[in-house]
């Protein structure tokens, strides 16, 4: 059915009663029809009598009240061209498709009887009557946003009384704040934003037919009971996902409400799912206007608190909460201040956000940054967790390029876009397309020693002045991007480095322990020398890049070092208490471990696979064990088990304990790898016995 609608879709006229869309059908069992509209206007038919009638219908068995109600709708339906809502109704269905003669009941002389309104009103209006003496059939639930619908403050105080929680959704998503507001009840806004409401609450209502698919159910019925229990005034077929009281209230159009969700702590900067504000489906001039004067004062007060947190959380400490840093002694500062390199590297970093955050940057280019360092050492993750701060882990913010994919030089117009007249030239680039979403995201060239220098022709205007032109001409401007490349060249000399600074950092503190009693002190740290970077890394880079122009753009070179033992042993901790919360919560199986675990794991590190060969290692060592004895029965649901140690002529190994529940002490299962071992050599031994029964049976 055409529709006539306001505000970017979101309004219909205010019509007459929509019953609903022949779901008169359905709480008759006929299920094979198609779908067609139902419109009745307000003839002395009380809407609120005609929906509780049809929404029991389906409670009511009685043969002749559903064939009294089929004749009088089919009469409005034939009676009732909608010519005052809209000029066109879908087609109505065939008689092939009901179980009751269509026709039966299709005389115009019976759709021209004034009378059918008349019997309608007695036949419904008799079983709304007997439905709305029976209370019990209404929930608390439906109570509390049918007041909240209708601004019934004393159902309202009533069921908050009975402890209802006045954040509850709706079995479809919204909720009573939401209702309220729409509708424009002022009062029942105010008591339920009192009553702890929050006001920020997006809704999860999406649409009818979305929301119906989701929830398993007929889509009629999610669309009687948005137009009943919600608002009949909106365009059914719209998404509002994510949708704020405060959108609702615009949509309502009622300044007041407005002005009591703002009051409230509104924030006026929410999008909803499609990416837009309240202030977008404004018709008024004064609600656009003060919503836009209050999003403002609400940037400034947010400023102010983030700079407060930030204060009091450093970003150093964030970092330190998803990075393991370079914790070992490596680096001294000139001034004889103790440093360490894990704080050098987040301190460039923390201070190039800081100058970003605070506008002191040079607004005409962007940060670039180059990361050298081995494989699995963290330089993926610190881009990523320098997006999530920065953008507030927005799903766009973080652009990651595999640059391994681009090899070739004609790959180029992969990362632009290709050329008019070419393939794919109205699909735009991987990286112009997610850049015009995105202008000031944190985009991440990864391996950008495995791409073509062709392709890295295209990054010099990029990273000089912040714009790139794509396949169509069009220039995207991108200053406030931050870009970051990493690459593995030189990590092979960075390590060497890494570890002779180390063991002369060790050397140093052996050396003072033996003058000083002081246990307490730390490695002395030694800084990369100058010496080093212009005479190894340097000449490196030049010979793979092949130009000064393109390193010359590169505001820091940041050197991803090996881990340190103490800082494996961090990584470890981390990888052992992720499988504990899986174990916990797929199998209810509780696993400890010994200090002395964390070291023996420790040792399977590999420098040249980084952080990955400690995950690999807890994989083969433990997680092994505790799936084959899970697999035997030796471990079950909410029992404990513990990882010891035990040590062999040629090295220690890894036992499992089991405390069954209900029992105090730990029992020895299995030592290090001895139920792999049995497990294959029972399968050995069934191998030959299965070869043995073949050779008996050839014989």
């Amino acid at each position: 059915m055409s529709r006539y609608y306001y505000n970017k879709l979101y309004f219909l006229p205010k019509r007459a009663i929509s019953i609903i869309n022949n779901s008169f059908f359905i709480y008759l069992k006929e299920k094979s029809y198609q779908s067609c509209n139902i419109i009745l206007h307000d003839k002395n038919i009380y809407k609120e009598k005609v929906l509780s009638c049809v929404l029991h219908l389906n409670k009511l068995s009685h043969a002749n009240c559903q064939c009294s109600l089929y004749k009088f709708f089919n009469n409005i339906i034939l009676n009732e061209s909608s010519t005052r809502i809209s000029p066109q109704l879908p087609s109505l269905i065939s008689s092939s498709s009901l179980s009751l003669s269509w026709n039966k009941h299709s005389s115009r002389k019976k759709c021209n009887d004034p009378n059918s309104f008349k019997n309608l009103t007695f036949v419904l209006g008799g079983i709304s009557l007997i439905i709305a003496n029976c209370s019990d059939n209404f929930s608390q639930e439906k109570r509390f946003f049918r007041a909240a619908q209708y601004g019934n403050i004393t159902d309202l105080k009533k069921t908050v009384a009975e402890g209802f929680d006045v954040n509850s959704r709706h079995v479809f998503g919204w909720t009573a704040l939401q209702c309220a507001a729409i509708n424009g009840q002022v009062d029942a806004v105010r008591f339920l934003l009192s009553k702890g409401s929050d006001v920020n609450a997006g809704d999860e209502f999406v649409n009818v037919y979305k929301t119906a698919k989701e929830k398993g159910v007929h889509y009629l019925d999610v669309l009687m009971n948005r137009e009943d229990e919600f608002s009949d005034r909106l365009n059914n077929r719209a998404s509002f996902k994510g949708f704020t009281a405060l959108h609702y209230a615009v949509l309502a159009d009622s300044i007041s409400t407005v002005k009591v969700l703002l009051d409230a702590g509104a924030d006026p900067t929410i999008e909803n799912d499609s990416g837009h504000r309240a202030d977008v489906y404004a018709r008024s001039v004064e609600i656009k206007e003060l919503l836009i004067e209050h999003a403002k004062k609400y940037d400034e007060i947010m400023k102010a608190k983030e700079a407060e947190e930030r204060r009091r959380f450093p970003l150093e400490q964030r970092l330190k909460q998803h990075i393991v840093g370079q914790e070992g002694p490596i680096s001294i500062v000139a001034s004889s201040k103790i440093f360490n390199h894990n704080f050098l590297l987040k301190f460039l970093f923390s201070n190039a956000i800081r100058r970003k955050e605070n506008g002191w940057i040079d607004e005409q280019h962007p940060l670039v940054f180059l990361f050298l360092g081995s494989s699995g050492i963290g330089k993926t993750e610190l881009a990523k967790q320098m997006a999530a701060y920065i953008h507030k882990n927005k799903p766009d913010a973080f652009i990651r390029l595999d640059m391994s994919e681009y090899q070739e030089k004609h790959e180029v117009a992969k990362l632009i876009g290709a050329p008019p007249g070419y393939v794919g030239h109205d699909d735009g680039g991987q990286l112009t397309k997610l850049l015009k979403k995105n202008p000031n995201a944190v985009v991440l060239f990864d391996e950008v020693d495995k791409a073509h220098p062709d392709v890295l022709t295209v990054l010099l205007q990029l990273f000089d002045e912040g714009r790139l032109t794509d396949g169509k001409g069009k220039t995207i401007q991108c200053k406030d991007a931050i870009f970051i490349m990493t690459s593995n060249l030189a990590s092979e000399e960075i390590a060497q480095h890494a570890i002779q600074l180390r063991s002369e950092a060790e050397r140093i503190l052996s050396h003072r322990l033996d003058q000083n009693s002081d246990q307490d002190q730390q490695p002395e740290h030694i800084v990369i020398s100058r010496n080093f970077k212009d005479q190894v890394v340097r000449p490196i880079l030049k010979a793979h890049f092949r130009r000064d122009e393109f390193l010359g753009r590169i505001n820091e070179i940041v050197y991803f070092l090996p881990f340190s033992h103490a800082e494996l042993i961090k990584l470890v901790a981390r990888e052992l208490e992720t499988w504990a919360e899986r174990a916990k919560e797929k199998h209810m199986i509780e696993l400890k471990w010994d200090r002395e675990v964390l070291s023996v794991l420790a040792d399977g590190y590999d420098a040249h696979y980084g952080a990955r060969s400690i995950k690999y290692e807890v994989e083969r060592r433990v997680i092994n064990q505790l799936a084959a004895a899970h697999e035997r029965g030796l471990i079950g649901k909410k029992c404990c088990v513990k990882l010891k140690t035990k040590w062999y002529e040629n090295g220690a190994s890894i036992t499992l304990s089991v405390r069954p529940a209900g029992v105090e002490d730990f029992v020895d299962i299995i030592e290090t790898d001895n139920l792999i071992k049995n497990n294959n050599n029972i399968n050995k031994k069934n191998n030959n016995n299965n070869n043995n029964n073949n050779e008996n049976n050839f014989s």
